[in-house]
């Protein structure tokens, strides 16, 4: 969900006349920490039915992941208001996993929206980052609840911890796409 939040907010700051040129002069510290963490994501994700160890202490890595990237986007909340709400929206999302042993729980309920082998998958193997939600689940008002449809283009599960995130990545690249002046130079010493 977060990628089409991206992607919406980039077609949307072209729309307002915007650039990507203010990426480039953005200065993050800490700045190689998100790609690492990125790739790490990718490589458990594809690894992690592979390698049975991997798989067993995904969850832990998970966590390790969201700890790492919490860390970052609070040293840098002060490039952007969107990074506070990205901030609240990784929070969210890391508590739920944190106290479900690193994996973030899908209600089948609302998974009814989408193919029938997602819920089949999350039932009998690792997939992702994702477990059933049960009534034994800590906080699964916070999990993937939430289903999207029709008119959205793609059908998915969320969570509330999501709709932050995607609010303040909106903001955040709006604010990089199309400065205004005044903004410019926060964007810069952030």
């Amino acid at each position: 969900m977060v990628f089409d939040g991206i992607l919406l907010s980039v077609v949307i700051g072209f729309l307002r006349k915007g650039s990507l040129k203010g990426f480039a002069a953005l200065q993050f510290k800490w700045g190689v920490v998100f790609p690492i963490l990125l790739l790490l994501e990718i490589f458990i994700f594809y690894f992690q039915t592979k390698f049975n160890w991997l798989g067993n202490s995904s969850g832990i890595i998970f966590i390790g992941i969201y700890i790492v990237g919490l860390f970052f986007l609070w040293v840098n909340r002060k490039v952007s208001p969107g990074i506070w709400l990205l901030f609240i929206g990784v929070l969210l999302n890391f508590i739920v996993m944190a106290a479900n042993g690193g994996r973030m729980p899908v209600s089948l309920e609302a998974a009814n929206v989408l193919d029938p082998s997602y819920a089949e998958a999350i039932k009998t193997s690792l997939y992702g980052k994702h477990t059933v939600l049960t009534n034994t689940t800590y906080f699964g008002f916070l999990g993937d609840v939430i289903p999207i449809t029709d008119p959205y283009p793609k059908d998915q599960v969320i969570s509330i911890g999501d709709i932050f995130m995607n609010i303040g990545v909106f903001i955040f690249i709006q604010q990089v796409m199309v400065p205004k002046k005044k903004q410019t130079n926060q964007l810069k010493t952030a």
